[in-house]
This record gives C-alpha cells, structure tokens and sequence, in this order.
C-alpha cells in the first residue's frame, strides 16, 4: 500500500489529541486526513487484548464503512511494575468521561510500593484497504513514571512520562519535540518508510 500527494486517509479515532498528533505527523506528506469522527462513523468496540488486535480491529472497521484507506493507532502507557498495565487498557481506565487525571493518580497509587518506575508508551498503527487488506507498524519509547502531574501541552498520560535521556514530560515540551521522540513518531516512521517510496 503506497500514497502519493492528495490521497485521502481517514484516521480511525474519535480521539482529538491523537486525530491532531496523526494529521501534523502526516503534513509535510500532502495527504487530505479525515477523522472518524468528522464522517461520523461507528466507534468500533476494542475487544482486543494486544495493541495489534485493537488497532487492526478499527482500522478495519473504518475502512469497510467508509469505503477508504484508514489509519488506526492503538497506543497505551505500559508500567513494568504493573505487569504492563494499564496497556490496552489506557483509555479505559480514564473512565467513560475520560478524566485522564483520575487514571494518572490510579496508575501512582498502584505504584507508589514499587521503587521500579520503570514505563513505557506503546504504539500500533494499523493501515487498512478498502479491501480489508491490513499492513502495522508498531513503535515505542521507553523512560518512567514521575509524580505529581508536570505539563499542559500533551494529552492522555502525558504529564507523568519523561522519556530515557529527557528531563521533561512530553507535556512539558513542544509538540513537535513530541513528535520527534515519541511511540506514535517511532511507529510513524516505519509506517512512512513502508507507504510513502517518494518520501
């Protein structure tokens, strides 16, 4: 699966920090994203158990119902101590409100016994044809876990990640610093290498 200036790609989230962190990724490429949300799509229900399974899960989904090339991502914070957890389940622990500050604090609580600290933010992309045809892409970057809560620029757990060789969260730095360290980045470069032979 190859793309070239113009195309269109719907990115498969209802998510509006990971919609926007996937369009400026996408940018300087010249592709016309539009999110699920803006072609009011379902919302595919994450059954999966791995980053893999629930990615290709709503990659798929929008793309059979839209009738277009679809990008999902399915990401996580993973915390060694805690066996991985959250992982997939990230988002979920946020609640059905999404009150990311309420799971940052469940995830430090956990922890708090544990002078490991050691974590991670995982990432899948999974591109699908309209065919059903299905290529991933998997990226990750790996620091710890800090408490309390440092920065208002990033989303999600954002704010208690400070990546191996970094002395800020990646809600303390700019986007494109983000961008240029990040899981989705690391993920995203594999997915370009792959789908985008002009560069």
């Amino acid at each position: 699966m190859t793309f070239k200036r113009g195309d269109r790609l719907v990115i498969a989230s209802h998510n509006k920090g990971k919609v926007s962190e996937i369009q400026d990724l996408l940018l300087p490429y010249g592709i016309e994203c539009v999110s699920a949300h803006d072609l009011n799509l379902t919302e595919a229900e994450e059954t999966g158990t791995t980053f893999v399974e629930n990615a290709i899960i709503k990659a798929k989904s929008a793309a059979s119902e839209s009738g277009l090339y679809s990008l999902a991502d399915d990401s996580g914070f993973a915390v060694k101590a805690l066996n991985g957890d959250p992982g997939v389940y990230s988002a979920r622990w946020a609640g059905p409100d999404r009150d990311f500050d309420m799971a940052m604090r469940l995830v430090h609580e956990k922890l708090e016994d544990h002078a490991d600290k050691s974590a991670s933010f995982i990432c899948v992309l999974a591109l699908c044809a309209p065919d059903g045809n299905v290529q991933t892409f998997e990226g990750r970057v790996d620091g710890q876990m800090v408490w309390p809560p440092r920065g208002d620029k990033g989303f999600g757990y954002d704010p208690v990640f400070i990546a191996h060789g970094h002395d800020k969260t990646f809600a303390e730095i700019d986007p494109a610093q983000k961008h240029a360290v990040s899981h989705r980045a690391d993920a995203f470069q594999k997915f370009i290498a792959a789908c985008f032979p002009d560069g």
